[in-house]
């Protein structure tokens, strides 16, 4: 091989064939011509083995050509692009991190979320539990000839730790023959011996001479206050801790075939206030009416 021939292929890929002397074969290897030391006589290849040196006695020819080794390609491969492999798993660990962010940015917003929520629904239902009201006695008042019971007088008091109730948003519900269903007239709540009056001939208010019976409807009770400390049912119908009030009915517009509830016959019903139990009832009117006023229950 010529000099200027040699020099034109330092740094390409090759085929370089050799043959050493009193050898009848050829051999061939492939790698990068890295150098040319024509003082000593030798030739620098990088080939898939390592480096090498070859006699350039025994070249016979060069070629050059393209890498088509795999295994050489992989070594090159990480050989020469460390830093980009290194950049990727930069990448990779970032875009692991953000992700990390976000689902723990999605996490305490839901647990902050189910937390507050959690916080409502425990206080909805602890007042849900707590409220209520009960009913502590049922009173009939008759007719004058104690024929049938024309009216009711139901006893009532919030539960032990109930919240405040609002009657104006209570429904009472009474079954007989049908279902009935009343809410409270709020022109008729008015304090118990009002004008030195007894309570179902209490007035609707001092000096009037019409009786909350007399303004008893289908669709509303009235109220007498019993026991109001704080004035809460008179002035804003709220019913709160202590207080004692008597429902009255009419039970003669509830039950118009018979003007009443006969003797023997059995009635019930119960008064559910906006949030909280509701207080029942039922009772039975006895055989005979020994007075106007008759304890049911």
């Amino acid at each position: 091989m010529e000099k200027k021939y040699m020099e034109r292929l330092i740094g390409k890929y090759c085929k370089i064939v050799t043959k050493e002397p009193g050898e009848n074969r050829a051999s061939v290897v492939t790698g990068t011509l890295e150098d040319v030391d024509y003082d000593d006589g030798f030739v620098l290849v990088d080939s898939k083995q390592g480096l090498g040196c070859l006699r350039i006695s025994t070249i016979v020819a060069i070629k050059p050509g393209r890498k088509n080794n795999k295994k050489y390609e992989k070594r090159a491969i990480k050989k020469d692009k460390k830093a980009m492999v290194g950049i990727g798993t930069l990448i990779v660990f970032i875009a692991m991190i953000l992700i990390a962010a976000v689902a723990a940015t999605v996490l305490i917003q839901t647990s902050e979320t189910l937390q507050q929520r959690a916080r409502t629904v425990g206080t909805a239902t602890i007042r849900e539990v707590s409220a209520g009201i009960m009913i502590d006695d049922v009173t009939g008042f008759t007719d004058v000839g104690k024929t049938k019971i024309e009216y009711l007088a139901l006893g009532v008091r919030p539960r032990a730790g109930s919240k405040d109730i609002d009657l104006s948003l209570a429904h009472l519900s009474i079954k007989y023959t049908n279902l009935s269903i009343l809410q409270l007239n709020t022109s008729l709540v008015t304090v118990v011996n009002t004008d030195g009056k007894t309570v179902f001939d209490t007035p609707v208010t001092s000096g009037s001479n019409f009786t909350i019976l007399n303004n008893l409807s289908t669709s509303h009770f009235g109220v007498v206050v019993l026991h109001d400390a704080d004035g809460s049912v008179s002035n804003t119908n709220g019913m709160n801790s202590g207080d004692k009030i008597l429902i009255m009915v009419n039970l003669s517009a509830l039950i118009p075939e018979t003007g009443g509830l006969d003797a023997r016959e059995d009635i019930s019903g119960e008064i559910q206030p906006e949030l909280g139990s509701c207080g029942t009832f039922e009772c039975s009117a006895p055989a005979v009416f020994a007075n106007r006023i008759v304890d049911l229950w």
